[in-house]
């Protein structure tokens, strides 16, 4: 199997690497080969098969991001939530002309590879009094939803012409990110986790009964891998679906930091940032998910076991990464 990651340089593109070369495997077939693709060369995994790596511009995709005889394309590449309101035209670019090009490569396969998505909560809106099921209507309150809605339509469309096998998954905000502040509007989710077992402060933008969907990276790497090898049969025409997230509350996060971290919660300071609230308060914070869980992505785990896992997973290579000792 010959496998594609489109943003491997990306947190969860870099996770779904690691476990592809862990594992040897997709859903039990052996990975032959595996591309990495993103801004940048991405580094490449110890991996029991030739990994290549390249970098470019997603809008003008190079062939040897997914080369003949592909079989899987995992599509993260983005321009996050608060940098693509910034720069409309650089949103519009990477993720809506972006995935016009992945089309247009998929298209040029003498056999056409399963395409998983990562689409978003964003492309959603309601606000904090929102509960949605599965065929809630997508009514984006930010361009980079819009422009996540807007390819999720263009990925099923290329589905039915039969130019590839998509598969796109609203991801929840995923907490806790590796690594550094990015400019995603939800960054603090993470952030006011991260940073208080890294011993830093960070500041709080919304208050603490603020509720919000998220999901952990080890959840959200399962649910992109096991994307990449279900039957997708049953799907139909709707080649969307909301995996099962978790609804939790700002104060709620916090006091998992607290029974992972006793003290660290005092780190956070609140520093109200009514630009940052008025992207992310248009999000749902609540989701009724059927479809996903019935096509067997797995539920989530608690929430104090997503601060647990990043502090086993990621706060140590965190901390070299930011030369914290």
């Amino acid at each position: 199997m010959r496998i594609s990651i489109l943003g491997g340089g990306g947190f969860l593109g870099r996770k779904v690497a690691s476990r592809l070369a862990a594992d040897g495997t997709l859903g039990g077939t052996p990975v032959t080969s595996l591309t990495l693709f993103d801004l940048a060369a991405p580094p490449a995994p110890s991996a029991p098969f030739p990994v290549a790596t390249l970098g470019g511009d997603i809008a003008a995709l190079p062939a040897a991001a997914i080369p003949e005889g592909t079989d899987v394309v995992f599509h993260l590449a983005a321009v996050v939530s608060a940098a693509a309101e910034a720069d409309y035209d650089l949103g519009r670019r990477v993720n809506l002309h972006g995935t016009d090009a992945v089309i247009d490569a998929c298209r040029r396969l003498a056999r056409p590879p399963r395409v998983v998505f990562t689409s978003s909560v964003a492309s959603f809106s309601g606000g904090q009094g929102a509960l949605l099921d599965d065929d809630a209507r997508q009514v984006p309150a930010n361009s980079y939803g819009t422009q996540k809605a807007a390819a999720e339509m263009l990925l099923a469309d290329a589905s039915r012409r039969g130019f590839m096998d998509a598969v796109s998954l609203r991801l929840p905000t995923i907490i806790v990110r590796p690594g550094r502040p990015n400019k995603a509007a939800s960054s603090f989710f993470s952030a006011i986790v991260r940073e208080p077992l890294l011993g830093l402060e960070t500041e709080l933008p919304v208050p603490d009964a603020f509720a919000v969907w998220v999901a952990s990276p080890r959840r959200a790497t399962e649910w992109l891998l096991h994307a990449a090898a279900m039957d997708t049969a049953p799907m139909g025409l709707d080649r969307s679906l909301t995996p099962p997230g978790l609804s939790v509350t700002v104060g709620e996060i916090l006091t998992a930091l607290e029974q992972v971290k006793p003290g660290a919660a005092a780190l956070v300071r609140r520093v109200a940032d009514p630009a940052i609230a008025a992207i992310v308060g248009g999000w749902p914070p609540g989701f009724r998910p059927v479809r996903a869980p019935a096509l067997g992505f797995a539920r989530h785990e608690p929430l104090v076991d997503v601060v647990r896992a990043f502090a086993a997973d990621d706060l140590d290579a965190t901390r070299r990464e930011r030369g914290l000792g």
